[in-house]
């Protein structure tokens, strides 16, 4: 007899579902959600999925993403979708969408932009290409494509 493991639902907070298998660690990171966490999470990771084959799928008890959170999760995850809970129930779903600049959360990866440098300037990035994920350096023009996780700065 096969037994079936089920997260239980949740009765407020935020789901985030339609991630591509293999992320929702990175997820987590970016939401800045470590051991010090007091809230419940829940992990799904490589559950079947209809649409994408595998999927992962994150669970955050008493807690709503703000738009910066969710901006940051769409550059990495442009196919999630973002559902809001409250009392037991679907009240907001959405799928997340790429803005047209990113500002401040990525480090640009050349070391000699004047973002990297100590003057009190803002990294700032235009959203070049939303399928594959590529933006643009205001200042250097530097380009980032595809993985973009490892230039997003820390919460």
């Amino acid at each position: 007899m096969e037994k079936e493991l089920r997260v239980r639902p949740i009765k407020n907070g935020t789901v985030i579902d339609h991630l591509t298998a293999g992320l929702a660690l990175k997820v987590v990171k970016i939401l800045g959600i470590d051991e010090t966490i007091k809230e419940v999470v829940s992990i799904v990771m490589n559950v079947s999925s209809e649409s994408m084959g595998k999927k992962d799928i994150v669970k955050v008890e008493n807690r709503e993403l703000n738009s910066d959170e969710v901006d940051k999760i769409s550059l990495i995850a442009p196919k999630a979708t973002i559902n809001i809970i409250r009392d037991h129930e679907i009240v907001e779903k959405h799928r997340v969408s790429l803005p047209d600049t990113v500002e401040e959360f990525i480090e640009c990866p050349n070391s000699k932009c004047i973002t990297n440098t100590n003057e009190p300037i803002k990294s700032k990035f235009k959203v070049i290409n939303e399928k594959e994920v590529k933006l643009k350096c205001e200042y250097c023009q530097r380009t980032i494509k595809g993985e973009i996780t490892g230039y997003i700065k820390k919460p």
